[in-house]
């Protein structure tokens, strides 16, 4: 017996099979693409394309990552293999090799991402520069934007504001000196509801919760860039000693949706270690699974990686925002609910 031969079609006639983009949409995804491409082009970055698959995955436990296994010649097991969130490891060896400036449009993959602005697997654009400061690398996103939106040449160049100053003309708090009491009671005060599970001893947490909840719905219209984040939520950026020390971090918001987030990326191989146990500390505090650090990437870091900024744009966002439409599902052709 075949156990795979194709259903009968009457059997499917309620499946809806049509994409959820329309055909202009397409086309809109198809032109963005195009003048994106002769952006780059025309500033000497160049395109590159790097693996889907890697023995490395993120242990950032905001993210979860999807793995798989390959078995076949050889690997006398089975090997581990680890869809990736973001092309920046691999891009980061790159540039560890010589590559000069560069950029990639990749797919990337996050499990149990999904909603009005999420999809577990979506585009990346992502981009480094070597010898490019923070401040220059946001004056070429404004620059790139500008020249794929007309609408952002209303904003350009984009605001930009301190996420210390952020959060104080927005609640009076200051993420570096304030106790978690304090943002506590603020949410009590301001917010519909509190999450009862929120520790008492950790002020990460409070602040995503202000800031996805209080700051960004207050951003209305336009395009800002907040930058100096906390040392806590530095990721792979570099922390400027103080007072108060900040990690060199960015994120773009354009009419109040997070675009872009970017960094003053870390070359330190044992810092980058030292975060990498931190964060499975804390995934293994929170029932999450410990993960192989990319040691590919240490020894990549540790021969030499240029001083540079790079940024990652949700280009599926960008796509949204560009239609004027509310949901991911219109702007790409199958999200998950049509795969």
């Amino acid at each position: 017996m075949n156990t795979w031969a194709v259903p009968a079609t009457e059997g499917h006639a309620a499946a809806d099979w049509r994409p959820g983009a329309t055909l202009d949409m397409m086309r809109l995804r198809a032109t963005l693409t195009a003048r994106l491409r002769a952006f780059f082009a025309a500033r000497g970055v160049l395109e590159v394309d790097t693996p889907l698959l890697g023995c490395g995955a993120t242990t950032d436990p905001a993210i979860e990552s999807f793995a798989t296994a390959y078995r076949g010649p050889g690997t006398p097991t089975a090997q581990t293999l680890f869809l990736q969130t973001s092309p920046e490891f691999f891009m980061k060896r790159l540039l560890a090799a010589g590559s000069g400036a560069i950029y990639q449009l990749a797919h990337a993959f996050r499990n149990g991402e999904a909603g009005r602005r999420h999809n577990p697997e979506f585009m990346l654009l992502e981009w480094y520069r070597p010898g490019f400061s923070p401040a220059a690398l946001m004056a070429e996103i404004d620059a790139l934007l500008a020249a794929l939106l007309q609408d952002y040449r209303d904003y350009q160049p984009a605001r930009r504001i301190s996420y210390r100053q952020w959060f104080l003309d927005e609640t009076g708090l200051d993420p570096w000196s304030d106790p978690v009491d304090a943002f506590r009671a603020f949410a009590a005060a301001k917010l519909e509801s509190v999450p009862p599970t929120l520790p008492d001893d950790d002020l990460d947490p409070w602040l995503y919760l202000l800031l996805t909840h209080w700051l960004e719905p207050r951003l209305g219209e336009g395009a800002v860039f907040v930058h100096d984040y906390p040392p806590s939520q530095a990721s792979l950026a570099r922390v400027q000693p103080g007072p108060p020390a900040t990690a060199q971090r960015f994120e773009l918001y354009l009419d109040g949706v997070e675009l872009a987030n970017g960094y003053h990326e870390l070359g330190d191989a044992d810092e980058q270690a030292r975060r990498f146990v931190a964060d499975n500390a804390r995934r293994r505090a929170a029932g999450q699974p410990s993960l192989r650090p990319d040691g590919r990437l240490l020894a990549a870091l540790a021969h030499g990686l240029p001083d540079c900024s790079g940024v990652a744009i949700g280009f599926d966002r960008l796509v949204m925002l560009a239609a004027g439409v509310d949901h991911l599902d219109a702007a790409l052709g199958f999200s998950l609910a049509r795969v």
